[in-house]
């Protein structure tokens, strides 16, 4: 299910949020555990990032010898790029430094890099960073910002969820490792999934479910559910269905997932919806079953199962092989056995249910209910034809 809190700040543009310190840690331990050299003598950049406040810079600025960096990168989007609704004040931090500028404060990005002791305490750490403006106003996208990609080896960062297709595509474009956070149904992004049947990139090790707390900018109303504010004044927020997004391999995605066979599973299924059935749905217009939930996957069927999405929580590659995703046409592999016009999703109790697809509308293909959406498909003849959420469509390696 979308997560009303992101679905929220995505329509306003409010979509900068500032990543817990221990989530970050987590995470990055995982890659650690696996392989323990994996950042060292790298450049680690930042985009998309607010290096006054960010839990990312300070991570890696306070571990920078114990983790072997050759150097970091940070760097944060003007403010005036932002278009704050609200206003914007700059902080101490950046009108007490002598190089302080009204004239770029808000039109200007600023760029932390950290590659030297420059206290002569003798380590490098977070006292060490030493900023100015850009020359732009950070954007990713533009020449100054890609050039800093280019240099770099791995790149982390939580980016902002509207932009999370076009950042990946730039990631993905300078084949750079990366570690980034994004929302859970970004899996289903048809930019997005091709790269992870193709294991181009998977799922993080720290983040399988529940929701995580992320600190928004003093600024942003507080509207949703889910939020507090600390004692020095801080907003943070709550926002289910967040996962990290990884080319860097964790153990995690090796281990085999524990699996009782069909049988077993319809017998001592803890889900009501298995219980009592002598064996699962078979698809419509697939040669597939329905699996509705990872847990009840068989271990003795060879054929095609469709999954829920979560599956990619617990992936092994050397278990399972992904070959498409229903509705998005990326199922190439499991060719139809019926044919379906493109699917819609159905707003009910309403007048017209419009196409998802950008079909035209469908006057007659109307639920009841109270203004719920539902994803169907329209049969040949123009009737309703009950569909799952999307699903994955793996098979058990032999």
């Amino acid at each position: 299910m979308a997560n009303s809190n992101l679905s929220n700040a995505k329509n306003a543009k409010n979509d900068e949020f500032y990543t817990q310190y221990p989530d970050i840690e987590k995470e990055m331990n995982a890659y650690l555990e696996y392989d323990p050299d994996v950042f060292r003598g790298k450049t680690i950049l930042l985009p998309c990032d607010d290096p006054e406040w960010s839990n990312f810079t300070r991570y890696f600025a306070q571990k920078f010898e114990a983790l072997g960096l050759k150097r970091l990168i940070s760097t944060s989007y003007a403010p005036e790029s932002k278009k704050y609704k609200y206003g914007y004040t700059p902080s101490l931090f950046e009108t007490q430094d002598p190089q302080f500028d009204s004239s770029k404060t808000r039109t200007n990005g600023k760029i932390f890099i950290l590659d030297h002791d420059n206290t002569g305490d003798g380590r490098i750490d977070v006292d060490d960073l030493q900023w100015s403006y850009l020359e732009g106003d950070g954007d990713f996208r533009s020449a100054e910002i890609r050039k800093l990609r280019d240099e770099a080896d791995i790149i982390v960062t939580n980016p902002p969820f509207s932009l999370f297709r076009e950042f990946l595509a730039w990631i993905m474009e300078a084949g750079k490792q990366f570690a980034i956070i994004g929302n859970m149904n970004a899996i289903t992004y048809k930019e997005t999934f091709p790269l992870i049947k193709n294991n181009k990139i998977w799922l993080g090790c720290s983040i399988h479910s529940g929701d995580r707390e992320f600190g928004i900018p003093d600024e942003y109303p507080v509207t949703a559910a889910g939020w507090r504010i600390d004692e020095a004044g801080k907003k943070y927020i709550r926002v289910k269905g967040v996962r990290w997004f990884t080319n860097i391999d964790h153990g995690r995605r090796h281990q085999p997932l524990a699996l009782m066979t069909l049988a077993d599973n319809l017998k001592y299924s803890r889900h009501k919806e298995l219980k009592g059935k002598t064996e699962y749905e078979h698809y419509d217009n697939y040669d597939a079953i329905e699996v509705p939930f990872t847990d009840a996957i068989p271990s003795d069927y060879d054929g095609i199962m469709g999954v829920p999405i979560s599956f990619l929580d617990k992936y092994c590659p050397e278990q399972f092989e992904i070959l498409g995703l229903t509705q998005i046409g990326c199922h190439d592999l499991i060719p139809d056995t019926k044919k379906y016009n493109t699917y819609k999703e159905m707003l009910t109790s309403s007048d017209k249910a419009t196409g998802a697809s950008g079909n035209k509308t469908n006057e007659n293909a109307v639920l009841p209910g109270k203004g719920n959406k539902k994803t169907y498909y329209l049969g040949p003849n123009g009737e309703i034809v009950h569909s799952e959420y999307k699903r994955i469509l793996i098979r058990k390696k032999q």
